[in-house]
């Protein structure tokens, strides 16, 4: 019995140790305290969180991605390449990782690259107005603005009507000061749903007068209810 009190107290002992020796408390040379947990950055506290998601399940294309924005954050251009490439293994049309490795490569000055894997995804969504028009929005976001346009106008050739893909090159080519080409577009998508009160301020803003409906049009697309459901799950 008096063995196995002193193989107890042994352990204990030890995970005392080992857990002082994790929150350990110093003071500096101004006497000021602090502990090695305060010391961690939040970013290194995040990266640890992301490494246990991804031991836990490595076929988590979120956890990838957000590890990956890390790293390029900090400039570690091979990591973080190798987690958008593992997000995109996980997740083949994750538009937000294709558009960083973009991003990543201009960063890095590797400019013949970035443009052939930019082309090579925008081939890839050719084929899906939807996907045109969220590949070119996450280009957008990284502020590749030629490459988002690109996208909007292929989404456009694919769905010409579409509510959306027109309010969407509308606001690009405000945020552009191309007030013109602005006009057209939001002109036309509000002529397919004259209930966008948003758009008819725009349009107000253009110098054009429009009124506005309740009501949706009755030929707003399948597509474009596809996009507003998207656009909901990404708030």
């Amino acid at each position: 019995m008096a063995k196995l009190f002193k193989i107890l107290f042994i352990i204990l002992g030890t995970i005392f140790i080992i857990t002082a020796g994790c929150s350990r408390t110093q003071k500096t040379a101004t006497g000021e305290k602090i502990s090695d947990e305060e010391l961690v950055s939040a970013t290194d506290r995040q990266k640890m969180a992301l490494m246990k998601d991804i031991d836990r399940k490595y076929e988590n294309p979120k956890a990838h991605y957000e590890l990956g924005k890390l790293y390029h954050r900090q400039g570690l251009w091979d990591k973080a390449e190798w987690e958008y490439n593992k997000t995109l293994a996980f997740d083949p049309v994750h538009h937000e990782a294709q558009a960083s490795i973009v991003k990543l490569l201009i960063d890095k000055e590797d400019f013949t690259r970035s443009a052939v894997i930019a082309d090579m995804y925008m081939s890839q969504a050719s084929v899906s107005a939807k996907h045109s028009l969220l590949l070119g929005r996450a280009f957008q976001d990284r502020m590749l603005d030629d490459y988002a346009l690109s996208c909007y106008k292929q989404a456009h050739r694919l769905a010409p009507q579409s509510v959306a893909i027109n309010k969407q090159i509308g606001y690009y080519y405000l945020l552009q000061k191309d007030y013109t080409n602005a006009e057209i577009y939001l002109r036309k998508t509000f002529d397919l749903d004259p209930s966008q009160a948003e758009v008819a301020g725009e349009l107000g803003r253009l110098g054009v007068k429009v009124q506005t409906y309740r009501k949706k049009a009755g030929n707003v697309k399948k597509l474009d209810k596809m996009i507003e459901k998207q656009d909901t799950q990404e708030k």
